[in-house]
């Protein structure tokens, strides 16, 4: 891969850490020891740099799945007298390094191998508790600011007032008017970013000193997107109605009724040039929602016509569709890219999707869209272009994705359960700033991005904090589910890697290495082939009521079965999301447990995608499990055969997975099936398969 650096032709703040992982090193040291209690070798290009200059690394986090891992994929190799340098890494400090096994630290003590790294030597002059709190990815910015400025040594309040400033970019002395608070908050929310709690408060406090911003609701728009949103959208018919002449009869346009109305003024400045900008975008994403008002008494501009219903709602989603595409082609991440880059891309993706397969939005090929705009083939086109760009990411770093922390949000989905740990104090006691006691995660099997947006709309009570995760590849049910309840990576539960079956008493260990006892915690999961919704909220609602069960886990397979009981497209999939949407089902789920007292969260193990036939595999016994978009086999040797008769399929490696599990991924937007069959399926490695929801659903 190529280096990251700031800038400077240097590693920024990796430099410190770095010079510790030269090639020289690698040639004579096989294991290195690090203490890093502050998560430093968690970020993404840190952890791919170092397995770049030939180490591998692991954590030792818990004992027994480390000493299964280091038997299996390193000692085996040493005794074989063959190379490989390991680097363990403890989340702890330097002194708990020597409980550490004796074996590992009198190898590592042999050459001096015993490291550790914190925030506090690479940024002496800021507070270290507040660096703590940002993601590390951030880290790069702040880096570049310490040496460009040197502000001295910073207490807490000022090391936040300096990440403010020079990691968001935002300068609360410079906010003064409506328009400056709109432009700053667009800005972070259109683009999805994520502040620590502490820093939000702290930029509460500046903007509620400097007297301006008294009756705005800070608390809410400031940290929260889907709050900031609302509020905008609440706001949009009060702005069209100053718009038209003094004469139109207020009460025309009735606000939103099933929402609270936020406080704060009345009239917001959308025609002001720093948020006006934005507002198309806005309407086309789906972020806002067009409202009925009477558009021939509003100037004919564009930006303004985005956000009012028309008759003709296909004419307006095949704009929305032509603009939307010209903008993922405009923004599409490269292979360089974060993986937070690609997870904002996948939400901008799945309306894209949603439009694209509107009913009548593009009814036939070679139909134009719009004049001189996109038809069927160009849509074709661009899809292939970004699962091909995804594809590209995937192979160069995908597999430095689950050595990344889970703070301050899941990386993949096996994290999970850990972060849900950190929310409820366990092991951080910090339990008084988010009050999550008792928690329930619902796993909606084989639920895509874009049939999430979709599901939501049915849940439009509520509010939502969205975010996504990497799901593992070979995308199948029986390998990633079975990690989000294990809490762990595929290679350590290879032996009921076959089925789910084992994910009831996954869950229950998991939660019991954090504290809690087997009858506080509770697995549902549907019964039989056949799911029936009604069921399952039963069995979680009942689960819910028992007056010990504070962590819940919920399987729900109605999407991954339909999927496989029937034939349909895209579109097809999409009317089957609305139509379960409209029972009102998954409402009650969520209502229910919310009214009983629980954090409520939403994932799923995988998504899916459309893919056409290119052929079906005769290879018989030697599958060890087969489906429509992955092929998995027990020998490398069988694999690279089958491989050499599909041209454009992956032999994917062995990332997190058991040593005798070799995955061969079908080609993009194709299927292991005969020639002119086609499915919606999942195991591969497209966008709609691998990034999955992650929410978290608030009463509103």
């Amino acid at each position: 891969m190529t280096s990251r650096s700031d800038g400077g032709g240097r590693q920024g703040w990796r430099e410190p850490i770095l010079k510790y992982f030269s090639s020289d090193v690698a040639s004579f040291a096989r294991l290195t020891i690090a203490a890093d209690p502050d998560g430093l070798l968690t970020e993404q290009d840190l952890v791919e740099e170092i397995r770049h200059r030939g180490f591998d690394l692991i954590s030792f986090d818990d004992a027994i799945a480390f000493r299964y891992a280091f038997e299996s994929r390193f000692r085996a190799v040493w005794d074989r007298n063959e190379e490989t340098t390991l680097v363990v890494v403890l989340r702890a400090p330097r002194a708990d390094v020597e409980t550490l096994p004796f074996d590992l630290l009198h190898e590592a003590k042999r050459h001096s191998r015993l490291l550790s790294f914190g925030v506090s030597e690479i940024f002496p002059n800021l507070a270290p508790h507040v660096l703590l709190e940002l993601d590390r990815a951030d880290l790069d910015p702040l880096y570049r600011a310490q040496l460009d400025y040197d502000p001295g040594r910073l207490g807490e309040n000022a090391t936040r007032d300096f990440v403010l400033r020079h990691v968001f970019e935002v300068a609360p002395e410079l906010i003064k008017s409506p328009s400056d608070l709109l432009r700053v908050l667009l800005r972070r929310h259109y683009r999805g970013r994520v502040a620590p709690r502490t820093l939000d408060e702290r930029f509460v406090q500046l903007l509620r000193q400097s007297g301006h911003f008294s009756e705005w609701p800070l608390d809410q728009i400031v940290p929260s997107r889907d709050a900031f949103f609302s509020f905008l959208q609440q706001r949009w018919p009060d702005f069209l109605r100053s718009r038209i002449s003094a004469a139109h009869e207020p009460g025309d346009e009735v606000r939103e009724p099933d929402a609270p109305y936020y406080s704060g003024p009345e009239l917001l400045p959308f025609d002001s040039p720093d948020v006006r900008i934005y507002v198309d975008n806005l309407f086309v994403e789906g972020h806002l929602l067009p409202v009925d008002f009477p558009s021939e008494e509003l100037p004919p501009e564009d930006w303004i016509r985005a956000g009012i219903t028309v008759e003709d709602e296909t004419a307006r989603s095949r704009r929305r569709l032509e603009k939307l595409s010209s903008s993922l082609e405009e923004s599409l991440p490269d292979e360089e890219a974060g993986y937070r880059d690609w997870i904002s891309f996948a939400y901008r993706w799945a309306v894209w999707l949603g439009l694209r397969f509107g009913p009548g939005v593009v009814e036939a090929p070679g139909e134009q869209v719009t004049e001189g705009g996109l038809d069927q083939a160009a849509l074709d086109q661009l899809h292939d272009r970004v699962e091909a760009r995804f594809r590209d990411w995937m192979v160069a770093r995908y597999a430095s994705l689950h050595s990344l922390s889970y703070l301050p949000k899941p990386v993949m989905v096996h994290q999970i359960p850990h972060f849900l740990g950190h929310l409820r104090g366990q092991g951080s006691g910090d339990t008084e700033s988010h009050g999550v006691g008792k928690v329930a995660l619902l796993v909606v099997d084989g639920l895509a991005i874009d049939q999430w947006v979709i599901l939501k709309q049915s849940l439009a009570e509520y509010r939502f904090e969205e975010d996504g995760a990497f799901a593992w590849v070979p995308t199948l049910t029986q390998i990633t589910r079975q990690s989000i309840f294990a809490g762990e990576p595929p290679m350590f539960f290879a032996k009921t890697i076959r089925g789910t079956f084992a994910e009831e008493g996954h869950w229950a260990r998991l939660w019991g290495d954090k504290g809690l006892n087997r009858g506080e915690v509770f697995y549902v999961a549907p019964q039989g082939k056949k799911e029936e919704t009604e069921e399952v909220e039963r069995a979680l609602l009942e689960a819910a009521d028992h007056p010990r069960c504070r962590i819940l886990g919920g399987v729900i397979g109605t999407i991954d079965q339909n999927m496989h009981q029937t034939d349909l497209g895209t579109d097809g999939m999409h009317s089957m999301v609305r139509h379960w949407a409209g029972t009102g089902r998954m409402q009650a789920i969520v209502s229910g447990l919310l009214e009983r007292g629980f954090a409520v969260f939403l994932t799923a193990d995988h998504g899916n995608v459309f893919g056409r036939g290119i052929g079906k595999p005769n290879v018989g016994a030697a599958a060890k499990q087969r489906g429509e978009r992955a092929h998995i086999f027990e020998s490398e040797l069988i694999r690279a055969n089958v491989h050499e008769q599909y041209p454009g399929s992956l032999e994917w490696p062995q990332i997190g997975l058991p040593p005798d599990l070799w995955a061969l991924i079908a080609p993009i937007r194709s299927c292991f099936l005969p020639e002119g069959k086609a499915a919606v399926s999942h195991g591969g490695i497209s966008l709609e398969e691998v990034i999955v929801p992650f929410v978290r659903v608030r009463p509103a």
